[in-house]
């Protein structure tokens, strides 16, 4: 009974401070936005650095949203720091932020994921699976942040984590802190309280929409989390088992050394795709270079054993014994298999973008190839339970009404598409089994796309964003969601939530998705 009340009396006053904040709500501009440089947080270390007024434009003239429709809002950008300090070694440390406020406000809350070890703030602007209009464009206030030190040097840089906090904003604290203080941003600025507030990220920004559905699950409404990097201890073994595989097909050098890349001859390579394709293309009812249905597919390198000597028709037993073990993931000394092994499909010997699978990259700083020894002794180290993102109870996020989208390329050469399924499949089980969780989550699989985005033979562009929005508030769960790409231009196809998959109808335009059904 006296939970009841206390629910009863906190949604009354809820209603009253809504009801507040509505007879204050306006539409602020320039004026209201130099105003912001004073903006603060009771208790909160906050530093408004910058509080700029950005006219409209009529294209968006920075990357990512280049090359998107228009016209570029009017927004106000708010920048800052949350907990400036001097760290270990001197270092000085601080989660970075930006937050663009538009003229035009939808009312909700967005909030884009980073990518590789973060370190820097990207322009707010929602683009992540957005399809042809970024979030910023669309009305959102959309917020970015560095998750609290800034690189050393270009690339992966894990020097920030020698400090224990900055250690700990990057693994789940920053956004959680650039989320709270965002929202009561929006509040002091518009008057008026967010309606729905969502997040979408790619690689680590996958991940980051994971651990805030499993650590903080009333924060955000909608999640899309692609490729994550869920456990990237165990990834980066996986990685490195690949190319202790390919390399065992390798000549030598004077040393004894296998020789990177030199496994398989391009040749041998397209051997390889032309085999899958062969096999599975045509599994989703039509051959149009892109298997849809990688569960199904039950490519066997075998298959291509040469009969006699060696040709360009063929490989040698060596050879299909190193694909045979690269793609069925690595094991540890007692054969337990630590990370699920990685599809066949045709992204795997792309040489644009991140490299394929098969094109099996030279071990770092050009050294010898690993032994399958030292990625047995790397198995024990691998784990961080601090980042990684491996909790499957969501009962908190999915029973006050959370909706989470999860996509993965295929033929991601970094974080196996098997691993994100495995991950949903391990969720479901524990949340009432997939029929409950459809009612929630939903899984898409995107054939040949790398990571995060891209392939040569894939289509990647997809709105997500609109996906997660329309199930969010208006109780439209995706059943597809459609794609199109570079890759294939004037084709488009429906993605469909797993345990499905596009099949063709077997009559109607090829290129068109109307012309497909999602089946099992």
């Amino acid at each position: 009974m006296k939970v009841a009340i206390k629910a009863v009396v906190f949604l009354v006053l809820f209603i009253l401070a809504e009801m507040g904040l509505a007879q204050n709500a306006r539409t602020p501009g320039a004026a209201e936005c130099a105003a912001m440089s004073a903006f603060r947080v009771p208790g909160e270390p906050i530093e408004i650095t910058k509080a700029e007024w950005i006219p409209a434009a009529a294209a968006p003239s920075t990357p990512p949203a280049r090359g998107y429709g228009g016209p570029m809002p009017a927004y106000c950008k708010v920048s800052g720091v949350i907990n400036r300090r001097t760290g270990v070694g001197g270092r000085e440390f601080g989660i970075g932020f930006e937050v663009a406020l538009p003229e035009d406000w939808n009312r909700d809350f967005l909030m884009q994921g980073g990518g590789g070890t973060n370190g820097v703030i990207m322009p707010p602007l929602g683009a992540q699976v957005a399809g042809d209009k970024p979030g910023l464009l669309r009305g959102f206030a959309v917020v970015s942040n560095d998750t609290g030190h800034k690189n050393l040097s270009a690339g992966l840089d894990g020097s920030f984590r020698v400090d224990q906090q900055a250690a700990l904003d990057f693994a789940y604290e920053a956004n959680v802190r650039v989320a709270e203080m965002t929202k009561r941003m929006i509040a002091d600025y518009y008057g008026r309280a967010t309606a729905h507030s969502y997040f979408v990220g790619c690689s680590t920004g996958g991940r980051e929409g994971m651990i805030l559905t499993q650590r903080y699950p009333t924060e955000f409404d909608g999640v899309v989390s692609g490729a994550p990097a869920m456990v990237t201890g165990l990834s980066g073994v996986a990685d490195r088992w690949v190319s202790v595989s390919l390399n065992q097909a390798a000549p030598r050098d004077a040393a004894g050394n296998a020789i990177p890349r030199e496994g398989l001859s391009e040749s041998d390579r397209k051997l390889v795709i032309d085999g899958i394709l062969q096999r599975c293309d045509a599994r989703d009812g039509i051959r149009d270079g892109m298997i849809f249905d990688p569960i199904g597919c039950d490519f066997n390198p075998a298959t291509l054993i040469c009969a006699g000597a060696k040709t360009d028709t063929c490989l040698t037993s060596q050879q299909v014994a190193a694909v045979q073990r690269a793609f069925s993931g690595p094991k540890d000394s007692r054969g337990v298999q630590v990370y699920p092994g990685f599809f066949f499909d045709t992204g795997i010997n792309a040489k644009t973008g991140m490299p394929g699978l098969l094109t099996a990259p030279p071990p770092p700083q050009g050294g010898p190839s690993p032994t399958v020894q030292d990625v047995d002794r790397e198995v024990a180290t691998a784990p961080n339970p601090l980042a990684d993102a491996v909790s499957t109870n969501l009962t908190t996020f999915s029973g006050h009404g959370g909706k989470q989208i999860f996509y993965h390329g295929v033929s991601d050469p970094w974080f196996s598409a098997k691993e994100t399924l495995s991950y949903y499949q391990d969720m479901a089980a524990a949340n009432g089994g997939l029929p409950q969780v459809l009612n929630w989550s939903r899984l898409y699989l995107v054939p040949g796309m790398g990571h995060c985005q891209g392939g040569e033979a894939t289509l990647d562009r997809m709105d997500m964003l609109t996906a997660i929005v329309d199930w969010v508030e208006k109780g439209a769960a995706p059943d597809s969601v459609l794609a199109t790409g570079r890759a294939f231009p004037g084709r488009s196809r429906p993605l469909c939530a797993w345990p499905k998959h596009a099949q063709y109808k077997g009559e109607g335009k090829p290129e068109d998705a109307k012309n497909f059904v999602c089946q099992e």
